[in-house]
């Protein structure tokens, strides 16, 4: 376990907990956010090293929760005058408020990833050889493999949690991702192919040639596979999605609706549904931050709640939301170690962490046997979705066309359109085959970024939207 951060102040454990203890009297809720962040990312790009970085970063963020608003203030300085600053400025949110300090998070015993840090091991002049083994290795495949980029990134984050009372809990959390992408062109047509591997651990298991010659092989994989597609018809089809990464589409149009903040607030699509059915029966939603070493899952959350399995959505009945401690409170229910923060910088707010679809009866080859004309959605790229409303609309990166129940020709262009409630009644078949994605979800909500997970089965939709561009 790395130092103390507490102890990083210019002032004594007692000056700051007599200050903490005044800023936060008469306050409901609130704490001292401590971090220390080391972050290294490489990029190999057209045959050489592109970039190299590596950055430091440490803080406090010091927050008052008074009923529905929230004083923070932050800085860069571990001393008694930033510390002080600070709660002046918070303090103000307790302007005729009289709160009672509400009781610490219990702790826990558990522990799912270890406290090493990814960035030493391997050294630079090793993670360097690496890059340069994956591109050759790639542009060994082929001539029409025109480009490769390879990224490598790994973080170490050190936090503290202290609060009004004194209780303190700490969290020394490694990610670490890489990525890789190619293109390949055949005359002027030229196609890009992606993927990536990932989570809360060190480098060991990415330096095998076995893993990262998989992960290059599917990106190289994709980008062919894409050279190859025809344009996208638009229409009404049934719809497959494949398991893993494409529940990043139940993360954006589903998920974020789940919120106890968009919720609380009545700006969720799925507002004031609780206890009713928002989905197929078969359907059932958990967000699950307990799985060791995947990328969104935390010990604890960033307001020192330990992280739960929670059941979202139980056989296409609402039963959960996804909780901070401000937003449990105020209505009425527990937290479900949710309350996720990028840095010291920001305020915490209800988040995922591993958000899953879990697994039913169907064996993926009889999901797409049963599809007469329909698309089968392997991988997606980016996607927009409306909280309020539930419309989204995403993008297949790989995806092919379905003919009497075969997968035939691959498809370019193809748009996913549709409502995150009403798709959800449009599912009609849940495969068996749960799958988690590879470790390489960023989620992003009102302007701060954190590492998650999604995870689905294979599973049918029935008379889905989809835009394309075929003429």
């Amino acid at each position: 376990m790395a130092a103390s951060l507490i102890e990083r102040f210019d002032i004594s454990r007692a000056e700051i907990d007599a200050i903490l203890n005044e800023t936060l009297h008469g306050a409901d809720d609130g704490e001292l956010f401590l971090e220390y962040r080391e972050s290294e990312s490489l990029i190999f790009d057209n045959g050489r090293l592109k970039a190299g970085n590596f950055s430091t970063d440490q803080g406090f963020g010091l927050r008052a929760v008074a009923g529905e608003a929230v004083g923070f203030a932050h800085a860069g300085d571990f001393s008694q005058g930033a510390l002080r600053r600070a709660a002046d400025a918070v303090s103000a949110v307790k302007t005729g408020h009289s709160g009672r300090m509400a009781e610490a998070p219990q702790g826990t015993n558990q522990k799912l990833y270890g406290d090493e840090n990814p960035i030493p091991s391997p050294g630079f002049e090793a993670k360097v050889k690496l890059l340069q083994e994956i591109d050759a290795y790639l542009r060994a495949k082929g001539p029409d493999v025109r480009q490769v980029s390879v990224t490598l990134g790994a973080s170490w984050q050190n936090v503290e949690i202290l609060r009004a009372d004194g209780a303190l809990v700490k969290d020394v959390r490694p990610l670490v991702r890489i990525n890789v992408s190619v293109v390949c062109g055949e005359g002027d047509r030229q196609e890009t192919g992606s993927f990536g591997a990932g989570g809360r651990s060190g480098f060991g298991e990415f330096l095998k040639p076995e893993t990262w010659r998989s992960i290059a092989d599917t990106a190289l994989q994709q980008a062919r596979v894409n050279l190859t597609a025809v344009p996208a018809p638009a229409g009404t089809f049934d719809i497959v999605l494949s398991a893993g990464w494409p529940g990043v589409m139940l993360h954006e149009a589903v998920g974020h609706g789940l919120e106890g903040d968009f919720n609380r607030k009545k700006t969720s699509a799925f507002s004031g549904l609780m206890g009713q059915q928002v989905a197929a029966r078969g359907v059932t939603v958990v967000d699950d931050g307990t799985i060791a070493e995947k990328r969104g899952s935390l010990t604890i959350d960033d307001e020192g709640t330990a992280t739960n399995r929670n059941v979202l959505i139980e056989d296409g009945r609402l039963v959960g939301y996804m909780q901070d401690r401000q937003n449990a409170r105020l209505m009425g229910v527990s937290p479900t170690g949710n309350g996720r923060r990028q840095s010291y910088a920001h305020a915490p707010m209800p988040r995922m962490t591993n958000t899953i679809m879990l697994g039913g009866a169907y064996e993926p080859a009889e999901i797409l046997a049963s599809v007469k004309d329909g698309i089968y959605a392997v991988s997606f790229g980016g996607g927009q979705v409306d909280i309020t409303s539930g419309k989204f609309v995403f993008a297949c990166t790989e995806a092919y066309r379905i003919r009497n129940g075969r997968v035939e020709e691959p498809l370019k262009g193809a748009m996913l359109i549709g409502n995150g409630p009403d798709s959800m009644h449009r599912v009609s078949m849940v495969g068996n085959d749960m799958e988690l994605d590879t470790g390489i979800g960023m989620c992003g909500k009102a302007g701060q970024g954190v590492p998650v997970g999604v995870g689905q089965p294979h599973l049918r939709m029935d008379a889905v939207t989809v835009g394309g561009t075929e003429a």
